[in-house]
């Protein structure tokens, strides 16, 4: 069973953004590898630590996980907890580095067991746009996706580049009114990397890069919304020399259902009934996202009337349930008619029975909206 994240920082429920900070930092610094080299249980509490913050550090991460615990992120929900005992410390320092400042030489970590304090360099990354339809949408989906990506060319070698020493950045001291002021900028040759290109194969750019079209697995789970976005570490442009590879950023683009309207996890679908199946009752089928679904229709129905299929509709992205199918029952009024047909409801027109009637258990439009939605 995985531990509180508050209990992992040490904080209380009720603790301020700078609380929750203040707490990870001093974790990350009792238990960053520089300091316990060799230390495997030392690390384990330095990556438990980064992924408490990552979380308690997010407000609507911290409202889910404050409501459902560590369920509202199971199976790496979108924008959920990813873990992060996967990962390296340069990793994690890249996500959270504005929090340790320059406590270990500027920013960036040696590794394990010390050596160049160089910040890696990450790579850029990429935006794809994936359509789902709302069956995909449901259950979740694994989608294969082609994507062209920046790799490091067959062969390339690196050397530590003679601008910054290896740095990834330049000081300038300049002379000003206020006295000698000093900077840091990103090297100019290497673009903060720190190594420049020894040997550059053919057909490679000056980084050493080309671009390769890889197929690339995204799990999508249910319950997505248009417009989302997913992300799917590593798996953007890498970075020259010792960097480390951006990521892929998935937009999610739902592909609208014939039939099915989606609302939230709702889903409507418009019935037309005749009015003589309207008047003596009848059975219908409808086509949901699982199957053909039988429906009664009850003698009397009235137009406008909502039939809800509970739990026939989506899951919840957060996992607080699966939505409803509410069908919407209209009475089709045909626009033409015969002799007879005309006679009959000519004949029908002083028919007490014919005449509407509404009791208090008719509801009005506006009282079905509000059902409908709650």
């Amino acid at each position: 069973m995985k531990k509180d994240y508050y209990e992992i920082l040490g904080v209380g429920k009720n603790a301020t953004s700078t609380e929750i900070k203040k707490a990870y930092r001093k974790k990350a610094v009792q238990n960053h590898p520089d300091k316990n080299p060799g230390d495997k249980a030392a690390e384990d509490r330095f990556k438990e630590a980064a992924e408490a913050y990552e979380i308690l550090s997010n407000t609507d991460k911290k409202a889910r996980y404050d409501q459902y615990g560590h369920a509202a992120f199971e199976n790496g929900g979108a924008g959920g907890a990813g873990g992060f005992s996967g990962m390296n410390m340069d990793d994690i320092f890249s996500q959270f580095g504005d929090v340790f400042g320059g406590h270990f030489g500027g920013g960036g970590f040696s590794g394990f067991g010390g050596g160049s304090q160089q910040a890696r360099v990450k790579g850029s990354n990429l935006r794809i746009r994936v359509k789902l339809e709302l069956k995909d949408i449901l259950n979740g989906v694994v989608k294969k996706v082609k994507v062209k990506r920046l790799v490091k060319a067959e062969g390339v070698t690196y050397k530590t580049c003679g601008t910054c020493n290896g740095q990834g950045s330049v000081t300038r001291i300049s002379n000003t009114i206020l006295g000698r002021m000093q900077t840091a900028a990103t090297c100019p040759t290497c673009k903060g990397a720190g190594k420049s290109v020894d040997n550059r194969p053919k057909g490679s750019d000056t980084n050493g890069m080309v671009q390769k079209e890889e197929t690339v697995e995204i799990e999508i789970p249910p319950g997505v919304t248009d417009g989302v976005q997913l992300k799917v570490s590593g798996k953007g442009n890498e970075a020259p020399g010792n960097g480390i590879p951006g990521d892929i950023h998935v937009v999610i683009q739902e592909i609208p259902h014939e039939e099915l309207k989606r609302e939230g996890n709702n889903l409507h679908y418009d019935m037309y009934i005749s009015f003589p199946e309207a008047a003596l009752g009848t059975n219908k089928n409808i086509d949901t996202l699982t199957g053909k679904v039988r429906i009664k229709i009850e003698e009397g129905t009235q137009s406008g009337k909502i039939l809800r299929l509970r739990g026939k509709g989506l899951e919840s992205l957060e996992r607080y349930g699966k939505g409803d199918i509410l069908v919407h029952i209209n009475v089709w009024t045909p626009k033409k008619l015969s002799k007879e047909q005309k006679e009959f409801f000519q004949k029908s027109i002083d028919d007490d029975n014919f005449k509407p009637k509404p009791s208090n258990s008719e509801k009005s439009f506006f009282e079905k909206v509000k059902d409908m939605f709650s």
